[in-house]
């Protein structure tokens, strides 16, 4: 069964490269179609609920250049905003805010919904309509066809996903989410060629269990507010908050060590290549042995949870090596895990 309506370009997941290239086909007057497996989930903050920061954030500023939304929404949700290298030229300085998962994501939302020329759609993709060399379409996952000059595939760490945590791991594009096995094995039917990367996460903390006292605290600028976008106001930003600086130490580093044999990276389960600037802590000891100690940034999630994401310490070790890990840290030692560290 097909659509009832055609369309010049259909672009297939709603993540961060998905909604930037949803909104640009449909301002530039095609008739665009924005296919997602949740439309709960668009514009979700995968990973780290920041943006920007050194070389990404000229990217974020190049794409508020072009039109692109990722810039304004996050003056809408950054609660937390900084300009790095400030003392250095203005070529190398970066703006880097700290965002509102929620609100980030509404704002995503609502440019998308608001869109002339964009159909939102949910369903999980299966297949590509191909005829002769030409994508003409595709195929969800209940059998409905969607017809299109063009096809965007932006279905980033969901296509075949692995979660891995220690030696355990099953299919999940994130977690809580389902990956997309099945066009992942159609496009390698075409021959497409496919190449495999990995990213990580930490594991996220229970705010009401950090004890901040013993950390330093670590303010926003706050004269001037930075914006984002080149025709942001800082009166769009909500309420700022504070994000908080530790470390690790020589007995976090032991334990890390301790479990490397259980690292789905050190045992060679994990093949693909990771994100240069984003190591993990696994990562950062192996390459650094002689480093003391990592600086480590306890970040909120947003202003309606207690959730932070302890920046630096991206890992895959087994659960019981993280919480040891975790209690190893300066103001972390009573700290209670939400969601365990994985990679992907």
């Amino acid at each position: 069964m097909f659509y009832f309506k055609k369309f010049d370009v259909i672009v297939v997941g709603g993540g961060h490269a998905g909604t930037e290239a949803a909104l640009a086909s449909a301002r530039r007057g095609s008739k665009t179609l924005l296919i997602t497996h949740s439309i709960e989930t668009l514009g979700a903050m995968s990973c780290n609920p920041s943006i920007g920061g050194i070389g990404k954030g000229h990217l974020v500023k190049e794409i508020d250049a072009l039109g692109g939304a990722m810039a304004s929404a996050t003056d809408e949700a950054g609660i937390q905003f900084r300009i790095l290298n400030s003392s250095k030229g203005p070529a190398v300085r970066a703006t880097r805010a700290q965002g509102d998962r929620i609100l980030y994501k509404a704002a995503i939302r609502r440019r998308l919904e608001n869109q002339a020329n964009l159909t939102l759609f949910q369903a999980a993709v299966d297949d590509l309509i191909v005829y002769g060399d030409q994508v003409r379409g595709v195929k969800t996952q209940s059998g409905l066809q969607f017809e299109g000059k063009k096809v965007v595939l932006t279905a980033g760490t969901f296509l075949d996903g692995k979660i891995h945590i220690g030696l355990a791991n099953h299919s999940g594009g994130r977690a809580g989410d389902p990956a997309a096995t099945t066009l992942s094995a159609r496009l390698k039917e075409l021959k497409l060629p496919q190449g495999r990367l990995k990213t990580g996460t930490p594991p996220r903390i229970d705010g009401k269990t950090i004890n901040f006292s013993v950390m330093q605290e670590q303010a926003g600028d706050l004269d001037p507010i930075p914006c984002f976008s080149f025709m942001g106001r800082p009166e769009q930003h909500p309420r700022q908050v504070p994000c908080w600086i530790t470390h690790t130490n020589s007995q976090t580093h032991d334990i890390i060590r301790s479990g490397l044999d259980r690292s789905p990276m050190y045992t060679g389960v994990i093949e693909g290549v990771g994100p240069r600037y984003c190591p993990s802590i696994e990562d950062k000891i192996h390459r650094f042995a002689t480093k003391e100690s990592h600086q480590i940034f306890l970040e909120p999630e947003g202003l309606t949870t207690n959730e932070f994401y302890p920046n630096g310490i991206s890992t895959s070790l087994p659960f019981d090596i993280q919480m040891a890990l975790v209690h190893s840290i300066r103001g972390l030692e009573g700290a209670d895990i939400v969601r365990p560290g994985y990679a992907i």
